[in-house]
């Protein structure tokens, strides 16, 4: 179905998923201007930390948009993207927490102190290696993207604008590069998830 962004604004949940499922993108468009306030909400009351918001919101869609052919009309679409959004949250904050964890802290254990006797891989030569494979996977990955998607996808990530900026400078609508980075992320992660597995 074609037509202006007036006719999408006028169609139902169910019907935008269709089309989404279709890919198109006004559909995408539509969905995420519904919904963007409200997960931007959720995302903030778990993660509590305003500069991975708008990161985060892509992510969420960008998983939404991937799995949109399972959802299940007799459930509402509100209901299903929260559902997303909530587990994708609290997998973060999980990351987050490990990531940040020190290798080195001492742990009381009744009344004595230890300390872990962890390795530090990071200083091990196949971790150097594996780093060095693993981005030169991922700007292969980039850089065999359309040009239009390969181009927002490196503002954003690598020379860090904001969607505004992005925007302004190619001279799109926002809701166009958001579509845009949502659907090179996509191809990103089709491209990308088998590669990097083989190397565990």
């Amino acid at each position: 179905m074609k037509g202006s962004k007036k006719d999408y604004k006028k169609l139902t949940d169910t019907e935008l998923v269709k089309l989404a499922i279709k890919k198109d993108e006004l559909a995408y468009v539509e969905l995420m201007n519904r919904y963007k306030r409200k997960v931007e909400s959720i995302v903030l009351r778990i993660v509590r930390q305003k500069s991975e918001v708008d990161d985060l919101v892509q992510e969420i869609f960008t998983k939404a948009f991937i799995s949109i052919s399972k959802f299940k009309s007799e459930f509402s679409f509100s209901t299903w993207l929260y559902k997303i959004a909530t587990n994708h949250c609290i997998d973060f904050v999980r990351r987050k927490k490990l990531s940040t964890y020190s290798l080195d802290e001492e742990y009381e254990l009744e009344e004595d102190s230890i300390q872990r006797d962890i390795p530090d891989w990071s200083k091990l030569p196949d971790h150097e290696l594996f780093q060095k494979q693993r981005n030169e996977i991922i700007h292969e990955a980039i850089n065999s993207l359309p040009e239009h998607y390969r181009k927002v996808i490196i503002m954003r990530h690598f020379e860090d604008k904001s969607y505004e900026e992005i925007a302004k400078e190619l001279k799109l609508p926002i809701g166009t590069v958001k579509v845009h980075i949502f659907r090179a992320r996509e191809l990103l992660y089709k491209k990308l998830k088998d590669k990097l597995l083989k190397q565990y």
